[in-house]
């Protein structure tokens, strides 16, 4: 086994992400545990949280297998959570939904469309819109949220959509500006891309949002920008 200071780098990447991503579980275990912390908020630290491993994988170039891999292993562990008390702190919200292995499942599909076309930026778009943006909605939906209407008998507000929209548009600029650089295309293709993210996860029967939510800003966007930097 070689030294520490001899550790491959990809594996010292892995750990580094790895880490993040217990350190995030383990908060919201527990809040859940000491803590009188809603569960709903306790679910949305670590539905923002988690999200920013996708930064991580792109910033430390973590291949495209590993990132399968581990969305693989997520989705069976949030599978078996919901039968048994494995993650409390994150499924503890009281209402049926499979958002959480929804989640992990557009983690694997968006790093194994994205990384083999050396474009991650499209898979940190779309995982960031659905953490910040949906994670920020609710949260302000719930706290306030004075102007609600219906989707499929699920109760949305107004207030919530707006903040979807408009931390869907910021994410998707910062991410575009990051990789493309100040062109007018940076901060035109955000405007469909946080239109549709809000109109998907309007459409959350189930946590199927977390599925739709980041494919669908992702596909949207690698393909406005194929479509405009040609």
């Amino acid at each position: 086994m070689p030294p520490f200071g001899q550790i491959p780098p990809l594996w010292f990447h892995i750990a580094i992400a790895a880490i993040w991503v217990g350190a995030v579980v383990l908060t919201a275990e527990l809040l859940h545990r000491y803590t009188n912390t809603d569960p709903e908020k306790i679910r949305k630290v670590v539905h923002i949280g988690t999200g920013q491993v996708i930064l991580l994988a792109w910033w430390l170039q973590i291949p495209a297998w590993v990132g399968i891999t581990a969305s693989i292993l997520a989705s069976a562990v949030t599978l078996l959570s919901y039968k048994f008390p494995i993650l409390p702190g994150v499924n503890s919200v009281g209402r049926k939904s499979l958002g959480t292995f929804f989640y992990a499942i557009s983690i694997g599909i968006l790093t194994a469309w994205f990384w083999p076309l050396q474009q991650p930026q499209y898979a940190a778009l779309g995982i960031l819109v659905m953490t910040w943006g949906d994670g920020l909605a609710a949260l302000i939906g719930q706290r306030f949220g004075k102007h609600p209407y219906k989707v499929w008998d699920i109760q949305k507000s107004w207030e919530g959509s707006l903040t979807m929209v408009l931390v869907s548009y910021a994410v998707s600029s910062l991410i575009l500006l990051v990789a493309q650089g100040n062109i007018w295309q940076t901060w035109i293709i955000p405007i469909p891309v946080a239109i549709v993210a809000t109109a998907l996860e309007a459409f959350s029967k189930l946590g199927i949002d977390n599925l739709t939510v980041p494919i669908g800003s992702a596909a949207l966007g690698f393909f406005l920008s194929q479509l405009l930097l040609s």
